[in-house]
């Protein structure tokens, strides 16, 4: 349920709600988020709740710190961990200037935008969302560690299976927070799982990415472990993919597919390094059904781009190269203008590459171009690139390439 500023006072006063949290991200995706008691609502919806910008990385230093965030009505959600009684509850907010000028570093404002663009263009897109994570037992000191928490292999069952529980845990709270999660299982890992989360509109997809990694962080700390959403947490393991689904339709309702598809596999190469912000995302490409060329195909997972079987509403493409280490209003962003990209330059989609890239010999992958091999390559060609300039703001565009 979407609510509107008055009722969410309305709904805290009769939910006996002690506490609200502003939830925001800074560049990177990593959350924060600031506590306020209820009496304060009236004041956050009308003018703001300020915050120190100088403690976050990329958000400014001493001599221009101040910040306000604004909490957006419609993502009012409890939080179901916390107490039954006193309860909390969190909403997305957008970040401003003090003077009401919207700060160039609020992400989720950045995927406003493209939503929007989209859609006076004619289009409307969908995301959905499958994020792998390793759950790793704790020592003696509750300090993570390398020591996954079970030895089982893909789809396996309990008790092999010993992450069953915390996925069942994980999925009950998702619902009670209105997430909708389709499926869980054992990934190929020791240790390692996958949920995936039901599609939605694009900011309430990456809001939900947002909520799914600290219900699974929460969760698993309940249960004695530690969740790892890192790209490589074992070296001779599987990674961890952030697989982004996505479907879009014009305004008579039809999937102009092939232009779009082409626009994300023409702009692949800048757009990398959001999709993959960390040098240990580049540990990942290229092994273990982790992407590591520019393709397409039908249902082959060793693409980059795979157009996965299914009917009807549910007919979709998927992006299998980003990792959980990405900011999902930034991944977001940047598929949707890339899809646009696409379109207005009417681009051909290349014939599909039904190769297996693993296995391919060197003249059959020598016809294909190389995702970014490290971290460094990745900036560069994000730096010198015109669309990723238009559309990053260089504050964000400097924060990522010049660490």
């Amino acid at each position: 349920m979407k609510y509107s500023k008055d009722e969410v006072i309305q709904y805290v006063m009769e939910e006996d709600v002690k506490f609200v949290r502003l939830a925001f991200c800074d560049v990177f995706g990593r959350q924060k988020n600031i506590s306020i008691m209820p009496a304060e609502l009236p004041r956050a919806f009308t003018h703001g709740i300020a915050i120190d910008a100088s403690a976050i990385a990329g958000f400014g230093d001493e001599s221009r710190s101040d910040l306000f965030l604004h909490p957006d009505p419609e993502t009012l959600t409890p939080l179901p961990w916390r107490p039954e009684h006193g309860r909390v509850m969190q909403m997305f907010s957008t970040i401003t200037w003090p003077d009401g000028t919207p700060f160039e570093c609020d992400t989720r404002a950045l995927l406003k935008k493209a939503v929007e663009d989209a859609r006076a263009a004619g289009y409307e897109f969908s995301f959905g969302a499958e994020q792998e994570f390793y759950l790793f037992r704790l020592d003696e000191n509750g300090n993570p560690t390398k020591t996954p928490w079970d030895n089982a292999g893909y789809m396996d069952v309990a008790p092999d299976d010993r992450g069953e529980n915390v996925r069942r845990e994980v999925c009950l709270t998702l619902e009670q927070m209105g997430i909708c999660p389709e499926s869980s299982h054992h990934e190929v890992g020791p240790g390692q799982n996958e949920i995936d989360i039901r599609y939605s509109d694009p900011l309430e997809a990456a809001d939900n990415v947002m909520m799914f990694r600290r219900v699974v962080k929460t969760v698993a700390s309940r249960n004695g472990l530690y969740a790892d959403f890192s790209p490589k947490p074992l070296e001779d393991e599987p990674g961890n993919g952030f697989h982004i689904n996505f479907s879009l339709k014009n305004k008579s309702g039809e999937a102009e597919v092939c232009p779009m598809l082409a626009g994300i596999l023409k702009q692949m190469i800048p757009m990398t390094v959001f999709l993959n912000p960390t040098a240990d995302s580049y540990r990942r490409l290229g092994r273990y059904k982790a992407p590591g060329y520019i393709s397409w195909s039908m249902e082959n997972r060793s693409q980059l781009i795979r157009i996965p079987a299914a009917l009807g509403e549910f007919r979709r493409a998927e992006l299998r190269s980003p990792d959980p280490s990405a900011n999902p209003y930034l991944a977001f962003t940047l598929i949707i203008y890339a899809c646009l990209y696409g379109r207005l330059n009417n681009l051909e989609l290349p014939p599909a590459a039904n190769i297996n890239f693993y296995t391919a010999d060197e003249a059959s992958l020598a016809a294909y171009e190389k995702l970014p091999d490290n971290l460094a390559d990745a900036c560069l060609f994000a730096a010198e690139s015109p669309f990723i300039r238009e559309h990053i703001p260089a504050e964000i565009l400097s924060i990522y390439c010049e660490r």
